[in-house]
């Protein structure tokens, strides 16, 4: 459109948007990015900005913030309103100033005034749609959708920015300059030293994805390892690995429900890891009572999930939610372990990986980013943005503090004694 591009009111589109970023961004303390106009106009840093803001048309600002919510401006980013350049992980202090400033009724009245003179964007949405669930809300049923939403992606597209092992968990780093693939095994290895798994023990893996853990605790520890999933894809990904490892003797994997198991045998150990966040608050108590109930007396389970900061308000409706985790919830730490307790379960031991998580996070954009086009063909490229921006933000969430992420340790004692050693040492050795 270019500068001569008009309102109705005759003035350019490129003003107006200018004249709106200095009214939005007039207290923002950091001012080390840039913005890009359609027209190629910049405002802003001028040199080696942390990012560049893109806006790709007239109506792209009103897109974003004439009624700003973290719904709308994950939406306007993904259909491709505006583009992020540079660290896009860095925009995410810019995207928070703009949902929690406050303003004045007279300045509000007169930003919204002049956004209104920018074009409506009347655009097609093309891509990816959110996925509306049918059911109650944690059914058995509108779990599988929403574990289909999310997990049936081709496996090459998520093989492009995980490990080799394919985990899709919090990875555990030694420096923040190790390497993913060797962060990534230190964290299988670190879970299977605190459920202190021994040669012959039967373990469950709830959520197993593609098998990575039970994988390594057979073919390290020597253990009998089961693992469930409610991915097909998943499930048939993770069953070739396990026979091009020659470790189906000794571990099978399940399309099935948590709810569901039904084995006839207690397990010793039992282990779950990233699955937790799609329980459902209201399901707590029936998923660590049935974990008690498969778990035999002296054993141990580790829970490994995301949590929110007690302190956190949550902006209703997210853009995760919609477009990336369908019904997810997240609690409280507090809450789980009050959950755990009722059940039955004795809190052994609460660890934080809060800055191994945005440590993942950071690692899993790059490695998108650097297979960007690879990514676009395997899926689009809307789907491609939304992936970028939702680990970006997740990213964002855990270095600021709002998420976390938790190992939990839960024994079931046997007559009062737990059957664990008196300190953690063994837990470190090499």
């Amino acid at each position: 459109m270019g500068l001569l591009a008009k309102s109705l009111f005759g003035e350019p589109h490129s003003l107006i948007s200018a004249a709106s970023l200095e009214t939005l961004l007039a207290d923002y303390p950091r001012r080390d990015f840039q913005v890009r106009l359609w027209d190629g106009t910049t405002w802003g840093m001028e040199k080696q900005p942390r990012f560049t803001l893109v806006l790709k048309h007239a109506g792209a600002l009103r897109a974003m913030v004439l009624s700003p919510s973290e719904l709308k401006l994950g939406e306007a980013y993904i259909y491709d309103d505006f583009d992020i350049e540079g660290d896009i992980e860095a925009a995410f202090e810019l995207a928070d100033y703009l949902l929690e400033q406050q303003r004045s009724a007279g300045t509000k009245f007169d930003l919204a005034k002049r956004l209104q003179k920018l074009p409506a964007n009347d655009r097609p949405r093309a891509g990816l749609h959110p996925i509306k669930l049918s059911g109650s809300v944690h059914s058995k049923d509108r779990d599988q959708q929403a574990v289909t939403y999310h997990y049936d992606h081709p496996a090459e597209f998520y093989a492009l920015w995980l490990d080799q092992r394919m985990v899709y968990s919090c990875a555990y780093f030694a420096t923040p300059e190790e390497d993913l693939d060797s962060a990534q095994q230190r964290k299988l290895d670190y879970i299977c030293k605190k459920l202190r798994l021994r040669r012959g023990e039967r373990l469950l893996d709830i959520g197993c994805g593609w098998g990575g853990l039970i994988m390594y605790a057979a073919a390290h520890y020597g253990v009998e390892a089961v693992g469930i999933t409610l991915s097909v894809p998943q499930g048939e990904l993770a069953r070739q690995r396990l026979r091009e490892s020659g470790l189906s003797d000794r571990c099978r994997v399940e399309v099935s429900d948590y709810r569901d198991i039904d084995h006839d045998q207690q397990y010793d150990k039992i282990v779950s890891v990233g699955m937790f966040e799609h329980v459902g608050e209201a399901f707590l108590p029936e998923y660590f009572n049935r974990a008690y109930e498969l778990l035999r007396p002296g054993g141990v389970f580790l829970n490994h999930g995301i949590a929110y900061s007690a302190t956190y308000r949550r902006r209703v409706p997210s853009f995760t939610d919609r477009y990336v985790f369908p019904d997810s919830e997240m609690v409280p730490i507090s809450t789980t372990l009050r959950a755990a307790e009722l059940s039955g379960f004795e809190v052994r031991d609460l660890e934080s990986l809060r800055e191994h998580y945005a440590l993942t996070l950071h690692n899993w954009v790059q490695r998108l980013e650097t297979h960007a086009e690879e990514a676009r063909r395997i899926t689009d490229d809307t789907t491609y943005r939304i992936w970028r921006l939702y680990m970006a933000g997740a990213a964002h969430g855990f270095q600021s503090g709002r998420l976390n992420v938790y190992q939990t340790l839960l024994a079931k004692p046997l007559h009062g004694q737990s059957g664990l050693p008196l300190t953690r040492e063994d837990w470190y050795r090499a």
